[in-house]
């Protein structure tokens, strides 16, 4: 009796990625390590499960409805999945403090899990891309942060960019000024946070339908939607809220991210301060940050802020903490969209195939592709029983750009046919040049 075919599919919300998939994957990873390496950030790798205890009552409660339960039978410890990376780097700063070197800087690109409701764009298991400084009470520690973000965006070849930055002590001022508190004060920063969404009517109907009074509503608009250039939207804040301790405080601490953000060469265009942009989570307790895609208007891709108070929930005393998240799954998303890859990345990693013409030559062909990649040229072999015309065409429908062709004639005379796909060009050369020539093919 034939055994039920089993059919092949995933879970909702789980992805698989194709060769062709995973070399850009591969690609923007790899730029992204070279810029957190360039600043001098470290990796660091915590496991996929942690215990439920560590992850429970750190983000928020709806935050906490998608978090992956994971128990085994038999487990006497309670699981889960990951969440996010912030909250292990918590756990782990906390738990090896003999073996960690403040400040730490740290990076971590890894999948996450969140039992979200499937839809285009959102997964269940997806990669985050995170790096922290830990142990750095100063904005510097801030202005670095900020300073890394812009440097992947350049390099990954983002023409047009900006990171808003905002402070939570200024959102605490602003409902303070509008005489909001409570649950109150909860809407405001869910309504204020879909500026970019609904606009500013939209945001002034809805704190209006939430019940908040018209006049605090009236105060609420006129501070958020007022726009300066640079340090003048400072100095106007400060006008406004002068009386407010934590306004003045979350000020000073902005005006000094500014200077050293000034101090690192960093254009002033390529970031603004915008009391609009409201992180979610709570954990926040000094400046935040976002970044947006302004050309085309393709919404974040990165956020992040100060989060001073989480490492204390793990090691009983408060340690400075900032950083950002690498929207990374939206970025590979968008570089397909804007055309950012350059030619040479996708369909496949090898360089050049060498080809078989038979039994009787296929240790010459063999020897040849060993003397490649000792040369540094990936190469594949073919491996089946295949006329010439099937190997070339198994090249071109692969995008592997060089066909090596070693055929009795050229094994006689010690050399090597080279054809080039893209525009048929052949060249015949000793063995000894060919990976040079390869090379000079490539370009």
């Amino acid at each position: 009796m034939a055994k039920p075919k089993i059919e092949p599919r995933l879970p909702k919300g789980m992805r698989d990625f194709l060769p062709q998939q995973m070399i850009k994957r591969e690609y923007v990873f790899n730029i992204v390590r070279e810029v957190f390496h360039l600043y001098g950030f470290e990796p660091l790798q915590t496991p996929v499960l942690e215990l439920h205890e560590t992850l429970m009552g750190k983000y928020g409660e709806d935050a906490e409805k998608l978090i992956f339960n994971a128990q085994h039978p038999g487990g006497k410890e309670e699981l889960a999945l990951r969440y996010d990376l912030t909250v292990p780097l918590a756990r782990v700063v906390a738990q090896y403090q003999n073996d960690i070197t403040l400040p730490f800087k740290r990076y971590q690109l890894s999948p996450v899990w969140r039992a979200e409701r499937p839809q285009r764009g959102r997964y269940r298991e997806f990669y985050q891309c995170d790096a922290d400084i830990v142990g750095v009470q100063s904005m510097s520690g801030d202005a670095e942060i900020l300073s890394l973000i812009i440097s992947v965006l350049t390099r990954l070849g983002f023409p047009q960019f900006m990171v808003k930055v905002n402070n939570r002590k200024l959102l605490t001022a602003i409902g303070q000024y509008a005489g909001a508190e409570g649950e109150q004060l909860a809407d405001l920063y869910r309504s204020i946070d879909k500026f970019d969404k609904i606009g500013a009517d939209g945001v002034r109907d809805e704190l209006v339908t939430r019940g908040v009074n018209a006049e605090v509503v009236t105060r609420i608009m006129d501070l958020v939607t007022a726009r300066h250039p640079g340090l003048e939207q400072l100095d106007f804040l400060e006008d406004v809220m002068a009386n407010l301790p934590i306004a003045q405080e979350a000020i000073r601490e902005l005006r000094e991210l500014a200077a050293h953000l000034d101090a690192a060469h960093i254009a002033p265009d390529k970031y603004e301060f915008d009391l609009t942009m409201v992180r979610g989570l709570g954990y926040y307790t000094g400046p935040i940050f976002e970044t947006i895609i302004t050309e085309p208007n393709l919404g974040s891709v990165t956020g992040g802020g100060r989060y001073d108070d989480l490492v204390g929930l793990f090691r009983g005393e408060s340690l400075p903490t900032t950083g950002t998240s690498l929207g990374i799954e939206r970025i590979i998303d968008l570089m397909d969209i804007l055309n950012l890859y350059p030619a040479h990345i996708g369909g496949t990693v090898v360089q050049a195939l060498v080809t078989v013409f038979g039994a009787d030559t296929r240790a010459e062909s063999t020897g040849l592709v060993a003397e490649l990649r000792a040369a540094g040229v990936r190469s594949e072999l073919f491996m089946l029983d295949r006329p010439i015309g099937k190997q070339i065409n198994y090249a071109d429908k692969k995008g592997i750009p060089v066909v090596a062709l070693l055929g009795a004639d050229e094994i006689a005379a010690g050399t090597v046919k080279l054809k080039r796909l893209a525009d048929g060009q052949e060249v015949i050369v000793s063995r000894a040049a060919v990976p040079a020539t390869i090379a000079d093919l490539l370009r």
